[in-house]
């Protein structure tokens, strides 16, 4: 059995409510860690656990809410910037040559505004509480598609990829804090957000996936737990793939 070194850590996981922030919130739970479950719905909280309203996006959410976990807990030891959401569109939209629609502003605001913006707000608010204990973890949600792309998601795969551009500069410059950095790369994961996807569309991803079958919220969780753990101690700067094999598929 590997030991992971995680019980009693301080544990923030973003968009915590459901899908794979609540399957990561669960897992590190279970490893004995106190976590502290964010999101801007209301979130179950984890044995031992707290949960907190946050908007990600805004600098005064976020701050109150690291200022509350460290004052219910000590410090923060892992933060898993989880929270994503989608709007999709085609940056430019044609039928029957004429212009039928477009991305919007607000579209693509959104998207980075939570996605990219949110990541940056929430590392920069634990990052001196990880330095003050002594090293960290940080992990950070990107997608296959931030590797590769995607039809009709300008916003989304801009904001996953700079994420994996973050996550590099990051383990640069806190590597000498002991705080690691890393990104996983989630491919179709069996989330709300992936069932409102049209079954036809569905039935494509499972097909361009080697491992024949969609993944489960639990394989992005035991990815983050094993990235926070001592078994990955010299892992930073790192962006793990978790997809079934989908990039060397497509």
């Amino acid at each position: 059995m590997i030991e992971t070194g995680l019980k009693d850590k301080v544990v923030i996981v973003t968009g915590a409510a459901a899908g794979i922030g609540r399957a990561t919130a669960r897992r590190f739970a279970e490893e004995g860690c106190r976590v502290a479950s964010w999101d801007v719905k209301e979130a179950e909280p984890e044995p031992g656990g707290i949960c907190l309203k946050v908007d990600v996006s805004n600098a005064a959410s976020v701050d109150a809410a690291v200022a509350e976990t460290v004052a219910r807990f000590g410090s923060v030891h892992v933060l898993v910037n989880n929270a994503g959401i989608l709007r999709d569109g085609q940056l430019v939209k044609f039928k029957d040559g004429a212009l039928a629609g477009i991305m919007t502003d607000e579209q693509f605001d959104a998207v980075i505004d939570v996605n990219l913006r949110g990541v940056f707000v929430c590392a920069r608010a634990v990052v001196p509480h990880m330095i003050q204990a002594g090293g960290g973890v940080i992990l950070n949600a990107s997608s296959v598609v931030g590797l590769y792309g995607n039809f009709g998601q300008t916003n989304y795969v801009a904001t996953k990829s700079g994420v994996i551009g973050m996550t590099r500069v990051w383990a640069r410059e806190l590597g000498k804090f002991k705080i690691r950095v890393n990104a996983v790369a989630p491919g179709f994961i069996a989330t709300g957000m992936i069932r409102s996807i049209p079954e036809k569309i569905l039935q494509g991803m499972v097909a361009h996936t080697p491992l024949g079958r969609m993944g489960q919220p639990e394989d992005i969780a035991n990815a983050y737990l094993w990235l926070a753990s001592d078994a990955a101690s010299f892992v930073s700067g790192a962006v793990i793939s978790v997809d079934g094999g989908v990039v060397t598929g497509t």
